[in-house]
């Protein structure tokens, strides 16, 4: 008999109207309908946070983080939460990924992992003592694309990687938006709940993900950039980085919230000995693949996907020519979550793919905290163990 049975979510943060991620995470994790919203303390405000929970239908709200980690991990094994999503300003990630992890329940927390460094050690600290599954959401490495540039790389498909060029491109923060009361851009530009970085924490991490996740490889030693474009505003809202890599190749990172116009132009371009693969978010669906003397390859998301490798055809959900979003992308994390804890427990599951974890979060920190000394300092400086 298949004892198999739904998992239970639970989420920190992400309710109220001007909530910008919570939506996407409650309609990834309900997706593929094998999840339901368990557990909720979705407002910093703990009147709000119980009514959000009964307004959004989970089936328990808690007033806080703190009573929502203590009630459920004394629930028996079989009624209290599989894994906790955090969807909080930055500074709010720490406290309840690491009473979670205390407990052993697993935790998919947006990034950054945490403000600084020594508390994303922490938290990997408890991760590797207590084997607890834990993912990070850049959620950019959840379209195929992507996955596949991944794939083609570790495979040897453009041969020794030369240069990697990162980017991600906004302009939502063009003009000072957090004086005019945006909750979304009062907090990133607040020292206290972003860290150290505004644009670089919030949206450089994910260009140097893809460094990580898709080439395979990390910053030792960095030169950066950071200038605060918008008079007034007191964290980086443009950030550039040259980076040198662990196998001698050279990476541009360049993250940008003051381009006019950009319409979250997130990508990466792959420069090996013998091709060069490039995706843009502008055109998610699509995996750009030149070698010297042949025409291009595109791979797309189109009539065919058959060419797709075992690892990532169990992450489609639609028919073939169809498109698959950002929505989808979001869920395939959380899909990797959920087959990582079913495998765990010996239930039948493919096997999860290889994204962005704890490691990565300690990396993404390691990167930031080395942009932040080089941009103060003017020169080259080392990227700290982890990144």
């Amino acid at each position: 008999m298949d004892r198999r049975s739904k998992m239970r979510v639970g989420m920190v943060g992400g309710g109220g109207p001007k909530s910008f991620f919570g939506a996407p995470h409650r309609r990834a994790i309900l997706m593929d309908n094998t999840a339901e919203l368990t557990a909720g303390a979705l407002r910093s405000n703990p009147e709000d946070s119980l009514s959000d929970a009964r307004e959004l239908f989970f089936a328990r709200g808690y007033p806080d983080w703190r009573s929502l980690v203590s009630s459920e991990s004394a629930l028996p094994e079989g009624e209290r939460i599989d894994y906790l999503t955090i969807v909080t300003p930055n500074d709010a990630h720490f406290g309840p990924a690491e009473a979670a992890l205390g407990t052993g329940i697993a935790v998919l927390s947006e990034k950054p992992l945490t403000t600084n460094l020594d508390e994303a050690r922490q938290l990997q600290a408890l991760v590797l003592s207590r084997e607890v599954p834990f993912l990070v959401a850049h959620t950019y490495t959840g379209y195929p694309m992507v996955m596949l540039a991944r794939e083609l790389v570790m495979g040897g498909a453009i041969g020794e990687v030369r240069k990697v060029e990162a980017w991600y491109r906004q302009g939502w923060l063009s003009t000072r938006r957090e004086a005019d009361g945006n909750k979304q851009a009062s907090w990133r530009a607040d020292p206290a709940k972003a860290g150290a970085s505004g644009c670089g924490g919030d949206i450089g991490t994910h260009a140097y993900i893809f460094i990580r996740f898709a080439a395979g490889l990390h910053a030792v030693r960095l030169l950066a950039r950071m200038k605060s474009v918008v008079p007034g505003r007191p964290l980086d809202d443009d950030f550039t980085v040259l980076a040198e890599l662990n196998n001698g190749a050279i990476a541009t990172v360049s993250a940008s919230q003051i381009t006019t116009g950009a319409e979250n132009d997130n990508g990466v371009r792959i420069i090996g000995t013998t091709g060069t693969l490039t995706w843009s978010h502008i055109r998610f669906d699509e995996l750009e693949h030149c070698v010297g003397g042949q025409p291009v390859r595109i791979y797309r998301q189109g009539a065919d996907t058959s060419y797709l490798p075992g690892s990532i055809r169990p992450y489609l959900r639609l028919p073939a020519g169809h498109p698959e979003g950002f929505h989808e992308a979001l869920a395939n994390l959380h899909r990797t979550l959920e087959w990582t804890i079913r495998r765990a427990r010996g239930e039948p599951s493919p096997q999860p793919f290889a994204h962005p974890g704890i490691a990565d979060g300690v990396a993404g920190m390691a990167f930031i905290e080395a942009a932040v000394q080089s941009a103060r300092g003017g020169g080259w400086v080392d990227v700290p163990r982890g990144g």
